[in-house]
């Protein structure tokens, strides 16, 4: 295979596995999840409270249009934390009521090392 074919320096490519089994905590996860809003004035803002409650780490967010209707969206994030950690647990049940639609989509071991 042929290296070094990007046309941008630092561009990331990532891969899914896809599984029925949740891997196993490790002190260093993280959690992805999906995430669509209400059509309301502060949606965004009340989807994400629950995240600093919890005191989690987002470390990527990212909107797709639903191509349901005009602005729609679902958000892709990244957590740090495993989906069967208690706080990660619980800031999910506390954001499940303030959006229309919540998906684990998995939890990981993060790739990298942990931060100091």
């Amino acid at each position: 295979m042929a290296e070094a074919i990007q046309d941008i320096a630092n561009n990331v490519t990532r891969f899914l596995v896809i599984s029925k089994q949740v891997p196993a905590m490790t002190r260093h996860d993280k959690t992805s999840i999906v995430v669509s809003i209400r059509d309301k004035v502060g949606a965004l803002y009340e989807m994400l409270l629950p995240i600093k409650k919890f005191r989690i780490n987002m470390t990527k967010i990212e909107s797709r249009p639903s191509r349901k209707k005009a602005w729609d969206y679902y958000f892709f994030i990244d957590l740090e934390g495993h989906v069967e950690n208690e706080r990660v647990r619980k800031m999910l049940e506390a954001m499940e009521p303030k959006v229309k639609f919540l998906k684990v989509l998995g939890s990981y071991p993060a790739m990298g090392r942990p931060k100091a």
